[in-house]
This record gives structure tokens, C-alpha cells and sequence, in this order.
């Protein structure tokens, strides 16, 4: 709940600031926040993995809508996207960089014994769990296929 408590926070300063970009973007979060918390058959609070799963989400949402807003030459529309997405990722644990990712997998790929591309499955299950929120997914799948081919 600390991040709903962070939110409703946060939309109150930039009330204050009168920052409608970041407002619009609070919003939003809390508003995903809400309706996890009000989902049919929810009976407990949501949790902290499901408040990063909503912000990535979110986040993946925002990248997204940026591609074919650019795509489309809307780029007044994109920059909405890219400010919101901003805010987004205050929220999200740092990101790990290629390098990073590439040193973590050789890792997992020694300690699961994967050595070949039929493996794939075991070392993404691994990895999947270890980067949640912290590595985009597309990213690791291509670094993995990338490592046991070689």
C-alpha cells in the first residue's frame, strides 16, 4: 500500500505545483491502483509485486503508445506519452543496463545448465523471476537466445 499512500501523495504537490503533466500521470497510476484494488474476486490488499506489475504495465503501455504516436508523426502526442512515462519510472526499481543483464544471465545459464537454444524455456522461467521489474522481457529473450547459440 506504500505506493497507493506515494501516489495520493504525489497528486496532491502537483496540485499545489500546477504541474497537469505530472498530475495526469498520477492519476493514471492511481487509477490503475484503484481498479486492481476493486477488481471482482480481489479479497485481500494488492500486493507490492502487483503494484509493480500495474507500473509495468503502465510503463510498457506508455513505450507503446510512443512508438505509433511517432510513427504517425503525432508528436504532440508522443511527448504526453514520454512525459507520463518519465513519472512512471520514478516509481519503477533502476533498470538494468545490456552489460548488467548479460553478466546475470551467464549466471543463470551455468547454474540451470542450460548449453544450447532447446533451453531457452529453463533460463527465461529463471530470469523472468530475477529481472521482474527491472529488465525489459524482449530484451532478455533476445540477450539469451544471443548467448546459447554462441
Amino acid at each position: 500500500m506504500a505506493l497507493k499512500a506515494t501516489i495520493e501523495d504525489g497528486i496532491k504537490k502537483a496540485m499545489l505545483a500546477k504541474d497537469a503533466d505530472r498530475l495526469r500521470a498520477l492519476r493514471a497510476i492511481k487509477s490503475l491502483i484503484l481498479l486492481e484494488e476493486t477488481k471482482e474476486g480481489k479479497a485481500a490488499a494488492i500486493t507490492e509485486a502487483d503494484e509493480l506489475s500495474l507500473l509495468m504495465k503502465a510503463a510498457k503501455q506508455r513505450k507503446d503508445s510512443i512508438d505509433i504516436f511517432t510513427q504517425q508523426n503525432r508528436n504532440d502526442l508522443a511527448e504526453k506519452e514520454i512525459v507520463e512515462l518519465k513519472v512512471i519510472e520514478e516509481f519503477l526499481p533502476k533498470q538494468l543496463n545490456e552489460a548488467e543483464i548479460i553478466e546475470a544471465l551467464n549466471e543463470i545459464i551455468a547454474r540451470v545448465g542450460a548449453s544450447k537454444p532447446a533451453d531457452m524455456g529453463k533460463v527465461m522461467g529463471v530470469a523472468t523471476k530475477e529481472f521482474a521489474g527491472k529488465a525489459d522481457g524482449k530484451l532478455v529473450a533476445q540477450l539469451v537466445k544471443q548467448l546459447l547459440n554462441n
